[in-house]
């Protein structure tokens, strides 16, 4: 399964590219963690201060519950401190609360008959 959700950033250069670098070196923590949850596969874009999350994940999971224990793993909520300072939100907000799932409304299939 997949979702896309969407979460602003400081409309400012240099915050934006200190937010880049520090997905450059993403604690190994924090990049463990999001696989123990189940999470098979993360990636961030980013246009101008808008990034953009595409997370994979088996049918399986539950999506809220695995976001849910991710926040209580190690060194999760000094992440989450951590890059609220590039981010337009509440520095208290949990990441459920800064990141705003997409709702797709347009799919092209194509098949060879």
């Amino acid at each position: 399964m997949q979702i896309i959700k969407t979460l602003k950033l400081k409309e400012d250069g240099d915050s934006i590219a200190a937010y880049i670098k520090a997905h450059d070196n993403i604690w190994p923590e924090i990049r463990q963690g999001i696989l123990d949850v189940g999470i098979s596969r993360m990636d961030i874009f980013l246009h101008g201060n808008l990034a953009v999350m595409v997370m994979e994940f088996p049918d399986s999971l539950d999506i809220d519950k695995a976001m849910e224990q991710l926040a209580t793993l190690p060194r999760q909520e000094e992440w989450e401190t951590f890059v609220s300072q590039f981010q337009e939100c509440d520095p208290n907000d949990t990441s459920a609360e800064k990141w705003h799932e997409m709702k797709k409304i347009f799919q092209l299939n194509s098949s060879i008959i």
